[in-house]
């Protein structure tokens, strides 16, 4: 399995870089705006997927190893090959494909090329509950923001992945008391906390009673 590769860009394409390593030219298909940031002659790290069918053996790499995990799981989903989990990425954000899946909107889905209806449908049915690392990863923490800032944040993200406003707004204020200084306040570490107070299995629960109410 070839997991990464780093090494000079050769020349560029619409969806394609090839990267010469040790000596040895690697074809790599990559998202839009990668082929479009490399140019001839740059040093490039590329995490990549090799995957391999009876007649071919295909590498697809990305600048980043939170995009690398998410193609996988774009794969996982019926009708999903390569070439369309390439497009997700090449089009969305990980925030925005872990926003879109935990809304339950496959509108920024259905905008991708070659992928259809049903398939939109498919990839936020059958990766639900499957993107939250990915969205707490993708979290930017603001700079200097100061902790309300962080809190109110946390509470937007909570409320995306299922969560009343209201159990949100609480969980993560009081997450964000008892971190105290014991380190720097930031969206994706108190979201991490957040979460592990609340619990998985809390969501789909707590949505359902929202609803309800």
């Amino acid at each position: 399995m070839i997991s990464s590769l780093h090494g000079t860009v050769l020349s560029t394409a619409v969806d394609q870089v090839v990267l010469e390593v040790g000596g040895v030219g690697f074809l790599v298909f990559v998202p839009g705006d990668v082929a479009r940031a490399a140019h001839v002659g740059q040093q490039l790290r590329l995490h990549t997927s090799l995957i391999v069918r009876e007649d071919s053996m295909t590498l697809y790499g990305f600048a980043e190893p939170l995009e690398l995990e998410v193609f996988g799981h774009l794969l996982s989903v019926t009708g999903v090959g390569p070439k369309s989990a390439l497009g997700v990425l090449g089009h969305l954000s990980v925030a925005q494909i872990a926003g879109a899946v935990s809304a339950d909107d496959d509108a920024p889905f259905r905008r991708v090329s070659g992928i259809g209806p049903k398939t939109a449908k498919l990839i936020v049915v059958q990766l639900a509950g499957k993107l939250q690392a990915a969205a707490i990863e993708a979290a930017d923490p603001p700079a200097n923001g100061a902790a309300d800032d962080v809190v109110a944040q946390v509470t937007t993200a909570l409320v995306g992945l299922g969560w009343s406003e209201k159990v949100a707004a609480e969980a993560a204020a009081s997450t964000a008391e008892q971190a105290g200084d014991s380190e720097p306040l930031s969206v994706s570490s108190l979201l991490r906390r957040t979460l592990a107070v609340l619990g998985p299995a809390q969501s789909s629960a707590t949505k359902s009673g929202g609803a309800r109410g």
